[in-house]
């Protein structure tokens, strides 16, 4: 893989708990300063990092895992 490799999760409310699925990301091989957590419904579309994952964040060459 070129470039960088960034990590995505949701979690569809505050009360859930992201770290299985960063536990999962890590393993992968994303390292944590580059897992981007949203605590957003599901049925919601304007998330807020996964917004700024696509607008600022991510270039050509790197990689997103969405767990």
């Amino acid at each position: 893989m070129n470039g960088r490799v960034y990590g995505y999760v949701r979690v569809s409310s505050r009360e859930q708990n992201e770290e299985r699925q960063i536990q999962a990301l890590t393993h992968f091989g994303v390292d944590t300063e580059n897992i981007i957590v949203d605590k957003k419904s599901g049925k919601d579309l304007e998330r807020e990092g996964y917004a700024s994952l696509k607008k600022y964040v991510l270039h050509k060459g790197d990689t997103l895992v969405i767990n």
